[in-house]
């Protein structure tokens, strides 16, 4: 089963702009996900499993080397993108 998310990151610290910046590389380190990165959101497609994976280890991750963050996100079923 095909998957979309759409994730944003909102650090709570004064400098926000690294830890966004490694969330976004550690997705693209996941072979089986596509990003898309645009100025307010990200992107990944993927097969369910794979991405979900990925946002548990990703965010995870993120609490433990940055700590507060507030994460939203959009699922939706199937590759938005063959719409």
């Amino acid at each position: 089963m095909k998957l979309t998310v759409e994730i944003s990151m909102y650090p709570l610290a004064d400098n926000f702009i690294p830890p966004i910046k490694d969330v976004i590389a550690a997705f693209n380190r996941y072979q089986g996900v596509e990003v898309f990165t645009s100025a307010t959101s990200t992107q990944l497609f993927g097969d369910y499993d794979v991405v979900m994976d990925a946002l548990k280890a990703e965010i995870r991750a993120s609490y433990e080397q940055y700590g507060m963050a507030v994460f939203v996100a959009k699922f939706l079923y199937g590759d938005v993108r063959e719409l």
